[in-house]
Parts: C-alpha cells; structure tokens; sequence
C-alpha cells in the first residue's frame, strides 16, 4: 500500500507517539487535480500524513507533510486532510500537533490549493483557545505556512534544517543568507519571538512530549493533573539569591524543580513558563535582571524595566494561560518602563496589552513581589489593583511610586538646594518616604499586600494560595469580548 511507505514525516510520527499508537487518517487519498500533467505524478497520501495516537497516554492529533511528495506542498486534498483532523480533534477535545516541511502552496493547483490553505486557517481560529495547538518546524515553513506556524499555540523549529520565513531572506531589499540570515531558527527565536523552543530533532520530539505532559488537553477537560512527590513544605534557604534569575527562582520552588521556560531566547528581561504546584500546572510571568547558564556563569543582565517587546510576551502567555484554565504566577522585581525615543512609540500600547490580559484574566493569580514595584508599571505586573487574587512581598521588596532617593529629590528639593551636604539629606528623606511610603510593611498596612513572607517560605506560601484558589469562580459583565 502506497501509504505505509516509511519517509522521515512518518519516522517524526513514530517518534513522537507512544509506541504502536498511532492511527492513520485519510493513507488512500491523493491529489485529485489533473492540470499540468498531475494525473502522471505519484502523491501518496497528498504530501500529508494525518491521523491520531497516544503521549503518555494521552490521546494527540498529528499531521506530518512529507517533503518526498512534491516537496509537502499544500494542495486541495492536503489542505482538507488537515482541516477534517481539526474537526476531529475539536470533537473529542485534544491537541493538534503539526510537523512541518513544506515548499508552500501547491502552484498546480493555484485557487484550489489557495481556498485549502484559508480553510487550514479557519479552522485553526476556531480551535483558538479550545485545544493547544503545536508546531513543529523541521524543514521548509514559508510564506503562508509561517502564517499557520504563528497561529499556533507553541512552536518548535530544528536549528539545522528549519526554515520559518513569510518572504526568504534573499527577497527582502538589501538583504541575503549571508546578511542576515532571516529565515532560521536563531533569529525566529530571538529576532521575532514566533519561536518558542529550538533544538535538534530529538530534542524538539523530546520537548513536544513534555509541553503535552503538562498542558490540558482541552479547555474544559483537564487532564494534566500530575502526582506530586515533592515536600508540599519545602523550604527553599536559599531563594533571596536568585532573585536577579527569576527562572532559577521558579524551578527551585517548583514540584521536583521542573520549569519549561517559553521563548527563552527573546526578551530575556522578561521570562514567561510553566511549572507544577502540588500536581498542577502553573503559568508563570517574572522580571529578570540576570541571566545565568547551567553552570553558574552569568549571561547577561537587564535593567528592572519593561520593554514593549517585553509586554507583548508576557500578555500572549497569559492569554494563553487565562483560555486554558492555567493559574498564573507572577513575580515582580520592576521599577519602570524603558526610556528612549524608539521605545516611547509603542510603550503606551504594549503595556496597555498586558495591563489588559491580567486584568481580562479569571484563572486564580498570586504574585509575589521579590524586588522593586515601582510606578504603573508595577500595577501592570499583576498588582492586587488589577485583579490579583493573593499578593505577598518579600521583607526586603520596595513597592511605591518610584525609587525613595528620587521621590525624596523632587518632594525636598528647596531644602536640598538650600543644605551644605545634600547627599546626606536626600539619604534621610529618602530613608524616611522608604518607611512610611515604600516600604513593603506600608504597602501590607494599607491592605495592597496580603502578608510578607520569608524568601524561604516561597513555595508553601504559594502552594496554599492556589489551594485555596482551586475552585474560584468570578462574574464579569457581559460582553462578547475585549477590545484592547
């Protein structure tokens, strides 16, 4: 039979799948079109494999475009092979993952391959917020691919072979490969943020495994409830010294210090990823100011300020978060927005957005301030005036309207004009707006913070308020949806 010849689409399925799970959908159909001599061409199974198996258990749909097949090109029956998987998928409630390698449309084909590839569109909008949707990019995503690749929920590209592009670098005015080369995985990932997760192809199977491990596989239906074998009172001694990696920070209070950080490559300032509590996933939302690698080397530092780019990354998480049912986490260490020219044109919008997706967001919220909390842009980072369920602050966390030393400038300026050692008294003041004024003691005094907790005590603190949260139910007025 023509559809059980083994091609690496179908070697990436069995990988994927638990063994001998998988259950081919649609092997016999080919291309029906016969312009341009496609009635002599061979498409076995039309350049797609589709069909549906089993991760952990857990039951997944899959399509695999085959690059020996007129180079995985999207035609009529591709296109429709697709859509009635996400049909599929959609009635019984569990994730689409796509593998991708694909020339593009199929030009032989034309307006027929063209009316597929809308309906492919379609009927990802309409699984948006219902089922997780997966890309996986192991060859060729151009054009109208890209398109689909970003309308996915999480995607995955192949450092080697992966091309993820809307127009190939060598088309765009005064650029080439060797230029900039915009079509691979290194700039996707850190240049545009489409791309979550990089590797090799191994690492990217392995990473699909996981991610579906934790995700639900619907948005009413929850199956990612795990066992948890890790000390529900573990203390972490040593958590105040993470404060700058706030990635560190969260595997360490995590269950088994699990943390599966999303889009690590772009906008490190700011870290977006999931981590389990007692059994349950947790979305997580956190300033950064350093980064470290696996073996304590620093990577970078980063200013305690959000960024538009910044804003826009976090906002798309918790909307992811917020359709699925995810708590969210949210660790705060901010003590303003970014300063330049080229900034100030998209700041206001961009921070609108994840002001919005909190607020917008009925999935139970803690945060915990670590750091600074200064300004508006700390009531963007999840504050209790937005919406958070529970706030707690470390004893060392300053949270206010902006640092003390320049409050106390602008509030004491004609006493410090008038001092023979205003830096000494600019100090006192400063010490004294710190106390009555932003300090995290004054913040819990006028009920902005619900208790201040050791660094240690992290974990259990959070694992009880979302314990407690586990059955929160909130009204909002009704509306087909937000407009910002």
């Amino acid at each position: 039979m023509s559809h059980s010849i083994q091609t690496p689409a179908r070697d990436r399925i069995s990988t994927l799948l638990d063994e001998n799970s998988f259950v081919e959908v649609g092997g016999y159909v080919t291309a029906r079109s016969t312009d341009f001599n496609m009635a002599e061409k061979e498409t076995p199974a039309d350049g797609v494999i589709t069909g549906y198996g089993t991760i952990g258990g857990c039951l997944v749909y899959v399509y695999s475009q085959d690059a020996t097949v007129l180079g995985g090109s999207i035609g009529e029956m591709h296109a429709k092979k697709i859509t009635k998987l996400y049909s599929m998928a959609m009635k019984m409630g569990a994730p689409v993952i796509g593998l991708i390698d694909c020339a593009g449309l199929r030009l032989q084909e034309a307006t027929d391959a063209l009316n597929g590839f809308g309906e492919v569109y379609m009927s990802q909008t309409l699984a948006s917020g219902v089922i997780p949707q997966i890309a996986a990019i192991f060859g060729t995503c151009g054009g109208g691919m890209a398109v689909s690749a970003a309308m996915a929920d999480f995607t995955f590209m192949e450092t080697g072979r992966g091309k993820l592009f809307v127009n190939s670098p060598n088309a765009i005015h005064e650029n080439s490969v060797e230029i900039c080369n915009t079509a691979s995985a290194d700039f996707q990932s850190k240049e545009t943020g489409v791309v979550d997760f990089t590797g090799e192809e191994g690492d990217i199977i392995s990473g699909i495994r996981t991610l579906i491990s934790i995700l639900p596989a619907n948005r009413e239906d929850d199956m990612s409830y795990g066992e948890c074998n890790d000390d529900l009172n573990r203390t972490c001694s040593d958590l105040e010294n993470y404060i700058g990696d706030t990635a560190i920070a969260l595997a360490r209070i995590s269950d088994n210090q699990f943390f599966l950080e999303t889009k690590k490559e772009y906008i490190p300032s700011m870290v977006t990823g999931f981590i389990r509590l007692n059994g349950v996933t947790v979305g997580c939302v956190a300033n950064r100011t350093e980064s470290y690698d696996a073996s304590g080397i620093k990577t970078g530092e980063y200013e305690a300020l959000l960024s538009p780019k910044a804003c826009e990354k976090a906002a798309e998480f918790v909307h992811f978060c917020d359709a699925f049912d995810i708590p969210l986490l949210t660790l705060v260490n901010v003590k303003g927005y970014q300063a330049t020219k080229c900034v100030e044109k998209r700041i206001a919008k961009a921070a609108a957005k994840l002001t919005y997706a909190f607020a917008d967001a009925t999935v139970p919220k803690v945060t915990v301030v670590i750091g600074q909390a200064f300004g508006t842009a700390y009531l963007t980072m999840n504050s209790k005036s937005i919406g958070a369920d529970v706030v707690y602050a470390w004893p060392s966390a300053s949270i206010g309207t902006m640092e003390p030393a320049e409050a106390a400038k602008i509030m004491y300026s004609d006493e410090i004009g008038k001092s023979e050692d205003a830096k000494a008294l600019i100090n006192d003041k400063a010490e004294d707006y710190k106390t009555l004024q932003s300090s995290a003691v004054s913040a819990a005094r006028r009920g902005y913070v619900d208790d201040i907790i050791e660094a240690s005590e992290t974990r259990p603190r959070v694992v009880a308020a979302f314990e407690m949260l586990f059955t929160k139910r909130e009204d909002r007025p009704a509306k087909k949806r937000g407009t910002i």
